[in-house]
């Protein structure tokens, strides 16, 4: 692996989590699916299955991340962005070019291929920004991917709002927005989201960054979902709308307040220097006596010395036996926290519990995201956008709040971020028998409830692969981990509900079926799922215990003496 430059100072990570923020909205565009599918569906003439197939396609090309992990560790941001943006360009003109007519009878395959290609594109952009900014943020894992993963998540809300106020709900615009905006814009930030020199201690004004960041996300999260609501029962004129989406871009830019106020500060600091300096100069003062090294060692990298002193003793002494043939040299296997290769993570059970778990979760939470629409029909709901803002809204709050919540608990009480894994599967478990009942006003709650546990899942297997497996080989180990979305969209989603929804719809003798028998049986099935991912949590939960002891035992993460980039 060719060694990465790193950016030093302590500005550059916060420019890149804030241009980060803006690639993860762009990473959000297979979200789009349920705002351009009826536009396929009629233009194309393709039926409910054919369409069910193509949203698989998406949920297939967003977590193809396998080669984007791989390259992560052999080639700078950059050139990781610049292959997502060609992706998307690709996937994304080819949709819009057979929808337009421009190139006519397009065939299905090449259809399906073209839509993973296209939301392949986010697999790329996530990866790089997520692995580069945990990278550079090693002491604030959970807060960082709350953040990120936060953004992802209402970038729904953000692409609704464009989608209704700039493009005029035309899904053709939309299409090819998707094909050269989003390009544009990953070619224009790919510069600032760079590897940078990582805090070997905590920095005392960190957190109120990380609370300032969060807190503007929670306002902009507000601001959609008011948006939202507003167009949905009013037509907003031409200025409000552009109001309105100029207030949201301010919503997003405010990540960059983090670094301008740190460049106010270090040149008010840089100048308060200077002329401190001018009364000892001009006095003639000066005490040889009293000379004060410029680097001292910080209190955790002395901590971190006496704690890996005897390892180095150790290692020191096996080298000179290896040399006088005394013994041979075994390379050790590494241990949960250190950096583990995939080959080395997948011999332990711990990286299959994770699996499963995430397996178990995301399966029947991307089947709901998946088949909102015809839920929301089939319950007497025809317009689905307020369930889609609804289940985006929550989403992000799931992401964000675990975020938040699991930091400050794995560092106070040492508790695994599996636990919460554990919670959110036992909600997600409850809102599907709320489904099934079928009762007045179950569908917005429960669809809420979905979106907080999808949101948490999604959040927390981002730390937890990471503490666990280390960061060295992250990016390849958390998009195994996210084989388990597409994985569970064709078991759940295309063999479970679609089969269903189609037998049911046929005793009715429509394409389209009315009724709480449409997706019940589909409900208490993933209802049964997500409970049995919840006792997998438990299991995994206390196999870490003694794990996260370990690494937090002084309040914050301990890193090991291997980690780097």
């Amino acid at each position: 692996m060719p060694k990465l430059v790193l950016k030093g100072g302590s500005r550059p990570p916060w420019v890149g989590l804030a241009a980060a923020v803006w690639v993860q909205i762009a990473a959000g565009s297979s979200y789009n699916f349920s705002l351009y599918s009826h536009l396929l569906k009629s233009v194309l003439g393709l039926n409910q299955q054919q369409l069910t197939v193509l949203g698989v396609a998406n949920d297939i090309g967003e977590s193809m991340g396998l080669i984007p992990g791989l390259a992560c560790n052999r080639f700078p941001p950059w050139v990781i962005l610049l292959f997502g943006a060609f992706c998307c360009f690709v996937g994304y003109g080819a949709i819009w070019l057979a929808v337009s007519r421009t190139v006519p009878n397009l065939p299905y395959w090449l259809l399906w291929l073209t839509h993973c290609i296209a939301t392949n594109s986010n697999a790329w952009f996530g990866t790089a920004v997520l692995v580069t900014n945990m990278r550079n943020f090693p002491l604030s894992r959970g807060s960082v991917a709350g953040i990120l993963k936060g953004y992802v998540g209402l970038s729904a809300a953000v692409y609704t709002v464009i989608y209704s106020m700039v493009l005029r709900k035309s899904a053709l615009n939309l299409l090819l927005f998707l094909a050269i905006g989003i390009p544009i814009l990953c070619l224009a930030l790919m510069y600032f989201v760079r590897p940078c020199t990582p805090a070997s201690s905590e920095d005392p004004s960190e957190r109120s960054h990380f609370l300032f960041t969060q807190a503007s996300c929670v306002l902009l999260a507000v601001f959609l979902v008011s948006t939202t609501i507003v167009d949905a029962t009013t037509t907003p004129s031409d200025a409000v709308a552009y109001t309105l989406v100029a207030i949201m871009v301010i919503f997003l830019m405010s990540p960059l307040a983090v670094p301008i106020k740190m460049t106010i500060c270090a040149k008010t600091k840089k100048l308060g220097s200077r002329v401190d300096s001018v009364e000892p100069l001009a006095s003639g003062e000066s005490d040889s006596s009293q000379i004060e090294p410029l680097l001292t060692p910080s209190s955790s990298a002395t901590n971190l010395g006496s704690f890996y002193e005897n390892d180095d003793a150790s290692d020191v002494e096996t080298l000179l036996a290896v040399g006088e043939g005394a013994i041979h040299k075994k390379k050790r296997r590494p241990k949960r926290g250190e950096d583990f290769k995939l080959r080395e993570a997948v011999i332990k059970a711990d990286f299959w519990l994770l699996w499963f778990l995430y397996f178990f979760g995301v399966g029947p939470g991307i089947t709901v995201l998946n088949n909102l629409s015809q839920i929301g029909i089939s319950l007497g709901v025809n317009d689905t956008t307020l369930l889609l803002a609804l289940f985006s809204f929550c989403n992000f709050v799931g992401r964000l709040g675990s975020g938040v919540i699991s930091e400050h608990f794995v560092r106070s009480r040492m508790i695994p971020r599996s636990l919460w894994m554990m919670f959110a599967l036992i909600l997600m478990a409850i809102a599907f028998l709320l489904y099934a009942s079928a009762l007045t006003g179950t569908l917005y709650v429960a669809t809420g409830l979905i979106g907080i546990s999808y949101g948490v899942l999604y959040s927390m297997m981002v730390p937890l692969a990471s503490e666990i497996f280390g960061l060295k080989n992250f990016g390849v180990i958390f998009n195994f981990m996210q084989l388990g979305n597409p994985i569970g969209a064709v078991l759940f989603s295309v063999l479970l509900a679609s089969t269903l929804y189609d037998k049911e719809a046929a005793k009715q003798g429509s394409i389209t079926c009315i009724g709480q028998q449409c997706f019940r049986m589909t409900f208490f099935i993933l209802s049964g799922v997500a409970g049995l991912g919840s006792i997998v949590s438990m299991i995994l939960t206390v196999r870490l215990r003694p794990v996260y002891q370990m690494l937090y035992s002084g309040g914050s993460f301990r890193l090991p003496q291997s980690s780097g980039h």
